[in-house]
């Protein structure tokens, strides 16, 4: 199935945690390798817009908040390296948006 085009993405996930280097769970560094910076969050924003989201989602999880779904895609970053990842999203039950939750590499493929 593929999730809206209007999909929630919000700054903060990007800029308040996936391009900012953590003690744990860090997923700046592997973002890094494709280009993408804090000082460039909006090129991930379209990029996840654009790369992943129009791939079809898959269905893993049903929780008391919402549907959950994950995506599995290549992601070629602004220096044209290609990362691929797992992608995770939430169709709120209580509002009906649909949202970007996370990403993770996908460990399973390499480029």
């Amino acid at each position: 199935m593929k999730l809206p085009n209007h999909t929630l993405i919000a700054p903060e996930k990007l800029t308040h945690y996936l391009l900012v280097q953590r003690e744990f769970d860090d997923k700046s560094q592997f973002l890094r390798q494709a280009g993408y910076m804090l000082e460039n969050w909006e090129q991930l924003e379209q990029d996840l817009r654009l790369q992943v989201l129009p791939h079809d989602a898959v269905p893993i999880e049903q929780t008391d908040y919402g549907d959950i779904f994950e995506i599995r895609s290549a992601l070629i970053g602004p220096n044209g390296k290609t990362l691929f990842v797992r992608t995770i999203w939430m169709n709120e039950l209580r509002s009906g948006i649909t949202k970007f939750i996370t990403l993770y590499p996908d460990k399973g493929r390499h480029s």
